[in-house]
């Protein structure tokens, strides 16, 4: 009977230890996603009140979509990661490799474009890729506002732009339109690398992928124009610095902000949880105002003074959405040729 007793009591114990450390995993949730003010949104209006009502502590991990893609990769068969959010392009590669959970409950009124196949991954916002400039040095300079892509190519403005290299989807979708306007696109890019190394290139401060030293950039001065999207641009303007955002008369390129809970062993439903709070209409209006976001929500009525640089309803519609199933199958090449031939 003692036996009998002691073995009982270490199993209890054992359970129970078991169950504190299946407890203690899921009060902490990992999530994945952009650094500089995107971050600071997440932190200031989602994480605190998400902590609140869920009991669980938020651990936020930054990085640029391929840093985060390439962690899940890392870490396949033992992912830390419970939520990652990434562009729609590095998305779509995370869903092919079995990184992304099904999203259970999804709004009934969410755009189609805000859908992925299986619901296993859903956009929390919408970006327009374009151009970013310093209106004040502009007027300065009695130069008129840019309009066309192929404003990047003007001398003037020689070592004073910036563009976030390929390996981030700005830079990328800078690449697909030029090539797309001087008679290739997604299946043949060999224009646009031309027009990069031979009238890009020299106008090129720097091929600067951090947010953080975009607008280091422009705050000292050394750049005035650059390829960004409206989401950085109006989070920039937020703060009082003189840009604005053009949508460039070819066409702006569609960025998708897209999130997904990881699929792993004993994954906590709070994944899910998180995700779907990103689509609260509240937390859409604050990613608008903050960040620039389109809505991903029909039914959200959006206040005429949110909607001044964000893509909704007209400029929306006029967005070029990229071939991301022939964009991911090229992807690798594409940035290899990029490091030999543009950024030496």
């Amino acid at each position: 009977m003692k036996t009998l007793r002691l073995l009982t009591a270490v199993s209890i114990a054992a359970l129970a230890a078991g169950i504190s450390a299946a407890s203690a995993q899921q009060k902490t949730l990992y999530v994945a996603g952009y650094g500089g003010s995107f971050e600071k949104t997440i932190r200031d209006e989602v994480i605190p009140a998400f902590e609140k009502e869920n009991g669980v502590k938020v651990e936020y991990v930054a990085g640029n979509s391929t840093d985060t893609l390439a962690k899940l990769q890392a870490q396949k068969g033992n992912q830390q990661i419970d939520v990652a959010i990434v562009d729609d392009g590095p998305m779509y590669q995370a869903i092919q490799l079995g990184f992304c959970g099904k999203l259970d409950g999804l709004p009934a009124d969410l755009y189609d474009t805000a859908r992925f196949k299986d619901d296993r991954a859903v956009a929390i916002g919408i970006v327009a890729t374009g151009l970013m400039y310093n209106t004040k040095v502009f007027a300065e300079k009695g130069w008129a506002p840019p309009t066309s892509w192929n404003d990047l190519k003007d001398t003037k403005y020689a070592k004073q732009l910036v563009i976030p290299p390929i390996n981030n989807t700005y830079g990328l979708e800078a690449l697909v339109m030029l090539s797309k306007m001087n008679g290739g696109g997604e299946t043949n890019v060999d224009s646009g690398f031309k027009i990069f190394k031979e009238q890009i290139n020299p106008n090129v401060l720097a091929y600067e992928p951090s947010p953080g030293k975009m607008t280091e950039l422009f705050q000292s001065g050394q750049a005035v124009i650059a390829v960004w999207g409206t989401g950085r641009v109006q989070s920039f303007a937020n703060t009082g610095f003189p840009v604005d955002f053009v949508y460039p008369k070819e066409g702006a390129a569609t960025l998708l902000t897209t999130a997904c809970p990881i699929t792993k062993p004993n994954a906590s439903p709070l994944a899910s949880s998180f995700v779907k709070m990103l689509l609260d209409p509240k937390i859409q209006l604050v990613m608008l105002k903050d960040y620039g976001y389109g809505p991903v929500l029909k039914s959200l009525v959006i206040p005429p003074e949110l909607g001044k640089m964000a893509p909704i309803g007209e400029r929306a519609a006029k967005l070029y959405n990229p071939d991301w199933t022939v964009i991911n199958e090229k992807r690798e090449e594409w940035t290899k040729r990029w490091n030999r031939e543009v950024e030496r």
